[in-house]
């Protein structure tokens, strides 16, 4: 009777283990908040976008069909993307980076690439159009994390070890510049800088080269006529607000007018031809006056679920010893982090103009599709790392459990 109980308590034991795999080890908490924002994203942009849409297309609708048609490929792409076993990525680093530089090469093209408000940031793809700095910044941070598992120990101990990866990031950087996107380069340098440090990088040596890069970032913004005006509207943009500081003072009175609750979803009076951009990179701007500082709190704590969720997977992927799933982890979620909160601090006043989206949340197909499949991928790096957890698990328990029994042979 004891040992019929004995197996009993054995297998219900192994049951519970398991249960994790109901799910397949996906992370619920990062699949719910990541469709919040896209919900509310799908809310928001048609709120923001009816009036300009009506007036350019004579369709109301036509910026929300387009919006949510983007999230519904984003979303198949997602699941994917978490179907794609991680060592086909790191396998396949050199082909990332190759196809990285190709991308961010033809759209400087004259005649492949398409030009808006005097930047060449879009590849003509017939029916629409592929920011190739969007895939690129995913490729190139894929590529930098099967680089780290090849050549940890070079990175880690020598500074030319640390430059040789750098060198080809600074290349894509310099790409992206000329296009010119000074925001995605500042993302995608310093995504990979957290990247490498967190991989063991000397401080010393994280310190020499952000330092250098801020240097050079500082001078390239000074030294163009458009950023230094950018700069300096964000620094008083009152002092010419119908011009250079237009777009800021009106996200600063779409705030001011939000109020605690907001005043109503659909009562915006910014988003009626006053603030440029309204349904793309200044959404957040036109959430906290519908929704007030509530609503724009509710998609802080998001995106703080998200960015947890994201550096956790990291970090377990880390304790599990799936370094490449650790670095690109750590990647993405520094992407999302530092992205989210440029974006925000543009919308609020406390950071310069830049053409970046709110992750998840902002009308833009490019952008919404790659951050798509970056979480499409962080759920298959969870996935991998839990089970093989549980595999670890499973092998202790079974060691200790043929060590008890020998004890108990020896004992009989």
């Amino acid at each position: 009777m004891n040992s019929v109980l004995h197996m009993h308590g054995f297998k219900r034991g192994i049951t519970e283990r398991k249960s994790p795999d109901l799910w397949l080890g996906l992370d619920q908490t990062l699949i719910i908040s990541a469709l919040f924002l896209l919900m509310i994203g799908i809310v928001m942009v048609a709120s923001a976008s009816m009036g300009i849409a009506d007036s350019q297309y004579g369709d109301p609708m036509f910026y929300v069909r387009r919006h949510v048609m983007y999230v519904g490929l984003g979303i198949v792409l997602a699941i994917i993307m978490q179907r794609i076993r991680l060592v086909h990525w790191e396998k396949s680093g050199v082909m990332m980076v190759l196809f990285a530089i190709f991308l961010l090469v033809l759209v400087l093209i004259p005649g492949l690439g398409r030009t808006v408000n005097g930047a060449t940031r879009w590849l003509e793809l017939g029916f629409t159009g592929l920011q190739a700095s969007e895939p690129a910044r995913l490729l190139l941070l894929i590529y930098l994390a099967s680089y780290l598992v090849r050549h940890g120990e070079e990175v880690r101990r020598s500074f030319q070890g640390f430059l040789k990866p750098m060198f080809l990031l600074g290349f894509a950087c310099f790409l992206i510049l000329l296009e010119p996107d000074f925001g995605s380069a500042a993302v995608l340098l310093m995504s990979a800088l957290g990247m490498m440090y967190l991989a063991g990088v000397r401080l010393w040596q994280f310190a020499s080269l952000l330092l250098c890069s801020g240097f050079l970032f500082v001078l390239l913004a000074v030294s163009t006529p458009y950023r230094l005006q950018r700069l300096t509207a964000f620094l008083d943009p009152w002092a010419d607000p119908f011009n250079t500081g237009f777009q800021l003072t009106q996200s600063l009175i779409a705030f001011g007018s939000g109020g605690w609750a907001g005043v109503g979803l659909g009562k915006s009076v910014q988003k009626l031809f006053y603030l440029p951009e309204a349904h793309n990179d200044f959404l957040l701007a036109i959430l906290a006056e519908e929704l007030g500082l509530l609503g724009v709190l509710f998609v802080l704590c998001l995106f703080g679920l998200l960015i947890w969720r994201s550096f956790s997977i990291a970090a377990l992927a880390e304790r599990v010893g799936h370094y490449f799933a650790a670095y690109l982890a750590y990647g993405l979620a520094l992407w999302f982090s530092i992205q989210s909160i440029i974006n925000i601090g543009v919308n609020m006043g406390v950071l310069p103009t830049k053409g970046l989206t709110l992750p998840l949340v902002s009308a833009g197909g490019s952008s919404m599709l790659v951050m798509c499949a970056a979480i499409g991928i962080l759920l298959r790096i969870n996935q991998e790392a839990v089970l093989a957890q549980e595999h670890a698990l499973r092998i202790k328990q079974s060691s200790i459990d043929s060590a008890k029994n020998k004890f108990k042979r020896r004992q009989s």
